[in-house]
């Protein structure tokens, strides 16, 4: 007990001892009172007697500070755990239980985040839908759809902060069972079916568990699950009308249903696929529903045949993998192709495993975010395959300020962020190519402008001599050379069947530029085509994209896709070839490829000179026009006249772009209409007209 005690009694004089120091720090003027505490004390003793508030008055001062003295203890020992926090001297914070979070949630589920993800997710789910439409049904249409009252539950385990390389990822789980969701599909069932059907949603289970990054100071918020989360999803059926099946359980379109939101999950918002959630410190009340993007793909470093993991297959179908050292990696031919939605451009083949392209191009977004894929391939003259060796993304979207965010995946699964403040900003962006060891990607992002549902645009500060020079150098538009390609499909080998039960119907799609072509559906993994297909020639380098598909009840299934480089053909000859296909086990197919001059153009010369090219006419936009209806507004769209054709723009739609054949001494006319509403008919006025 005397040890005790005697412990006691020094952590009671520690303590006395640091508070007192305190006192001196915080207050150095008590010492200089001290003998004056001491007189009065000593004339209160020994020569008058004075009343008790003197030492009960110190006693509250003393008891004051010392709280004091506690809180501040409090306040330092907080600002160190916070610092080790933010500062990462811990690399992993203790479990935090957070009831606080789903509370949150709880309250601001219903007027904020239910509409905002319902409407941002049924825009996925419908393009999805369209994409892996099942067999046994013509058309699904999205008619409803709402996430319910019940928010998700997170963190129910706790949640904890950690490093992962110089960025900051809180962990937590994420468990949402509901089954007071509401999505409604009307489903139209294909031949030989008849009649329509109603599918109804009512219940969603996802569990698994979240990553979360603050970026860019935290004005926005990196989020994704940490591997493809658990799927469950409950389904009702009901008729519409004439129905050939039961209004019960139709064979598989719950799983097909469990697969395409499994499957948009994974493709959107697993690990180290990210989804963007912004925290603008101002919100301007537009909703962006378009853009024109600035692309400039600059260069790429550290190419090698060996840092690619993909595996490339000879024409004879054996593969070299990434231990082909056969070759020198100066004679590294390739080049970049850009891809963002629907629409793809590609750059000129270069030389080197260091290869500078710095190719502009001009792209249109058709909604307030998007992702731009940059895929490189391996080109060699003396082959017609185009090897893919890697690929790369960079998501952008406008957020509430006006401003512009672009993420993209870094080196060890990192975290690449910048932010255009406004529209017309140069973005510089280096990016590793994913699944490689050390090659990269630099390019260069420029958002000229966003375009908003209410019609207006923002405008952007580049200048319009650079802005016309992105323009020229851009291969948007690409220009015919006057002669013809045919490709016949003659047949395929050791095709990748996927179906479990044995039932394989390939078919095969052709795109040359913009123009695709489809092979009939056979059903054997050796099919004979023998289709022919004829495109015309376009210059600039143009390939030939080739995808396999084989045809399944609930959306077909890629089985391989291959590059094909049209250039150095010659007239007359035929090129007999067998094109490994990518991205699969096996399979091969066998094409013949020849070209020829254009009978009626090929006439005049396969140049692009007058009289043998290709007039593209964008309508920008209008200012000045007069508010010719009664309401104030004008409602106005475009004819365009050009010999014997006629183009129209859709009402008040800025960026029309139309394609028209050159003809020889032809005026371009352009006239402007208005739509005038009188007691609720629309009526066409033709306000002004001229010729170009």
């Amino acid at each position: 007990m005397s040890l005790k005690k005697r412990a006691l009694s020094i952590n009671i004089e520690e303590a006395a001892v640091d508070f007192f120091n305190h006192l001196l720090q915080e207050k150095p003027r008590i010492p200089v009172f001290i003998p004056l505490i001491l007189i009065a004390w000593a004339i209160e003793r020994w020569v008058f007697s004075a009343s008790t508030w003197v030492p009960l008055a110190l006693a509250v001062w003393t008891t004051i500070q010392y709280g004091r003295y506690q809180r501040k203890l409090l306040v330092e020992d907080l600002d160190k755990k916070w610092k080790r926090i933010i500062l990462n001297v811990s690399p992993i914070t203790p479990l935090e239980h957070c009831e606080w979070l789903n509370k949150l949630l709880t309250e601001v589920w219903s007027n904020y985040f239910n509409p905002k993800f319902s409407i941002r997710i049924s825009a996925i789910v419908e393009k999805r839908l369209k994409l892996r439409k099942p067999r046994l049904l013509e058309r699904v249409e999205l008619q409803e759809f709402s996430l319910g009252s019940c928010p998700p539950s997170l963190a129910l385990q706790g949640m904890r902060w950690s490093t992962i390389g110089d960025q900051r990822f809180l962990q937590l789980g994420f468990d949402w069972d509901t089954n007071e969701m509401s999505i409604l599909l009307l489903a139209k069932l294909a031949k030989p079916l008849i009649g329509t059907a109603r599918i109804v949603i009512n219940s969603l289970h996802i569990k698994g568990d979240l990553l979360a990054s603050p970026i860019l100071d935290g004005k926005a918020l990196l989020y994704s699950f940490v591997s493809t989360p658990e799927v469950r999803i409950g389904v009702a059926f009901g008729s519409g009308g004439s129905q050939s099946l039961p209004a019960t359980e139709w064979p598989g379109v719950s799983s097909w249903l469990e697969k395409l939101f499994t499957d948009t999950l994974a493709k959107t918002m697993v690990e180290p696929r990210r989804r963007c959630f912004t925290l603008p410190a101002v919100d301007l009340r537009k909703k962006a529903v378009g853009g024109i993007i600035y692309i400039r793909v600059i260069s790429a470093n550290k190419l090698s045949r060996s840092c690619f993991k993909t595996s490339r297959r000879q024409p004879n179908g054996t593969s070299n993998g990434c231990s082909e050292d056969n070759f020198d990696d100066k004679d590294l031919q390739t080049f970049v192709e850009v891809e963002i939605e629907e629409l793809t451009r590609r750059t000129d083949v270069r030389l080197g495993s260091t290869p500078r392209w710095d190719a502009p191009f001009n792209m249109v977004l058709h909604d307030n975010a998007g992702t731009l894929r940059f895929n490189l391939h391996e080109s060699s003259p003396n082959n017609v395959r185009c090897d893919y060796l890697a690929s790369c993304e960079i998501k952008l979207r406008h957020v509430e300020d006006d401003s512009t965010i672009m993420w993209a995946i870094g080196p060890d699964s990192g975290v690449i962020a910048k932010q255009a403040q406004f529209c017309g900003e140069e973005i510089e962006m280096v990016v590793p190519f994913e699944g490689s060891n050390s090659g990269e990607l630099k390019v260069s992002i420029v958002v000229k402008e966003w375009q908003y549902s209410d019609g207006s645009h923002s405008l952007n500060s580049l200048r319009s001599s650079s802005s016309q020079q992105s323009i020229n150098g851009s291969p948007n538009f690409q220009l015919r050379t006057g002669r013809k390609i045919n490709v016949t499909v003659v047949e395929g080998k050791d095709l990748a069947a996927k179906d479990k039960s044995g039932k394989f119907d390939p078919y095969i799609k052709l795109q040359y530029g913009k123009v695709v072509q489809k092979t009939r559906t056979v059903h054997t993994p050796n099919p004979a085509w023998n289709q022919t297909f004829e495109f015309d020639e376009i210059g600039g380098g143009e390939y030939l994209k080739i995808k396999g598909f084989s045809e399944e009840i609930f959306g077909d299934e890629n089985i391989g896709s291959a590059h094909v480089n049209l250039e150095g053909l010659v007239e007359g000859s035929v090129r007999d070839v067998w094109i490994p296909l990518e991205r699969v086990r096996s399979g091969e197919l066998r094409l013949q490829i020849s070209i020829r001059a254009d009978d009626q153009e090929g006439s005049r010369g396969s140049g692009l000179g007058l009289g043998n090219g290709w007039i593209e006419l964008v309508l920008i936009e209008g200012r000045g026009l007069v508010a010719a209806d009664v309401r104030g507004t004008s409602d106005p769209f475009v004819r365009v006249h050009y010999g014997n054709f006629k183009k129209k723009t859709k009402v008040g739609i800025l960026h029309s772009c139309f394609l028209f054949h050159e003809i020889e001494c032809q005026d371009l006319k352009c006239y402007i209409y208005y739509i005038i509403h009188i007691k609720g008919v629309e009526r066409n006025q033709e306000d002004i007209g001229g010729n170009y």
